[in-house]
């Protein structure tokens, strides 16, 4: 039978254990690839977090007091929306990291001087994009917001929101199954988020921490760091979108949909 303390710490450690699924470490990746402040980075998964967390208080409450049914084709375009929103930060990091890279055709300029009635002139070499490397390696939008702590935090915000609709579905069938008192259900849904936050803000500080030390050392593998998770988040989510519109067939007439 289950209690309240159960029901808490079951909340928890799920929570926990659910801000470590591929598709949500995949997704924070791409946001603290560049990030170096563990202090930060500790922020960015706690914001997920919240994010993540308002979703599923918001719809599983509905669920739970309105007896809410989520159809099939509703679920899946649920779970479409975190593949959508992978390909979405791949791409933005991949821009980044192509536009931190210098044109590396070098142009040549003659200066002529004159020197006691003599011409001669000083040929030298410049590198387009060189100079401006720092600036060349945000995204239109981070050059614009990018030193406001709102916008910083807001996108993992927006982030942790979208994974929260693909999660919901899940969460609420099994409290449904398990937990008959409308009251504990909505304490185990707060309580799953606060393990979620926990869970998500120990893998950014880890993940800021792996790159701080690597960034100090091998500065070319860091920087590639943004391609890499660029790539993977495109993958995984082109993975997600093939699974969701053929596999489990959202664009038929007859889709398959299993909460998970």
């Amino acid at each position: 039978m289950l209690t309240l303390l159960s029901i808490v710490a079951i909340g928890f450690f799920l929570g926990m254990r659910h801000a470590t699924d591929p598709d949500h470490v995949i997704a924070v990746t791409t946001i603290v690839t560049r990030q170096r402040n563990v202090a930060r980075a500790a922020l960015i998964g706690i914001f997920w977090g919240l994010g993540h967390t308002i979703t599923i208080f918001a719809v599983g409450t509905a669920i739970i007091l309105f007896n809410l049914v989520i159809p099939a084709r509703v679920g899946l375009s649920m779970e479409l929306s975190v593949g959508v929103m992978l390909i979405v930060l791949g791409i933005w990091n991949l821009r980044s990291f192509f536009a931190a890279v210098p044109t590396q055709v070098p142009q040549v300029h003659s200066h002529p001087h004159s020197h006691d009635g003599h011409v001669h002139t000083h040929e030298h070499v410049h590198v387009p994009g060189a100079d401006s490397h720092e600036h060349a390696e945000l995204t239109a939008l981070d050059q614009r917001f990018g030193k406001t702590g709102a916008y910083q935090l807001l996108r993992p915000l927006l982030v942790g929101i979208v994974h929260g609709l693909a999660g919901t579905a899940a969460v609420a069938l099994l409290i449904l199954a398990t937990i008959h008192n409308s009251r504990w259900a909505i304490a185990y849904l707060v309580v799953f988020g606060i393990g979620t936050i926990a869970g998500m803000m120990l893998i950014t500080m880890s993940l800021a921490s792996t790159f701080h030390f690597v960034g100090h050392r091998f500065q070319a593998f860091s920087h590639r760091l943004a391609m890499v998770s660029g790539l993977v988040s495109i993958g995984f989510g082109l993975l997600i979108a093939y699974q969701i519109c053929v596999s489990q067939g959202l664009l038929t007439g007859n889709p398959s949909w299993t909460p998970h």
